[in-house]
């Protein structure tokens, strides 16, 4: 049986306001990370054997 899922914490002060402002500023992955994140399917994907 699966536990139930906890609610999630608010945030306040400091925490909220870092968090608004990390959001905020996001930006578009490098193609580095791109690559990186290729990788890391194709190999994941390279050593599972679902079967649909």
């Amino acid at each position: 049986m699966a536990r139930p899922i906890k609610e999630t914490p608010e945030l306040f002060g400091k925490d909220a306001e870092r968090f608004e402002k990390m959001i905020s500023q996001s930006r578009p992955a490098s193609e580095e990370e791109r690559e990186r994140a290729r990788k890391a399917y194709e190999t994941m994907k390279s050593i599972s054997n679902f079967q649909w």
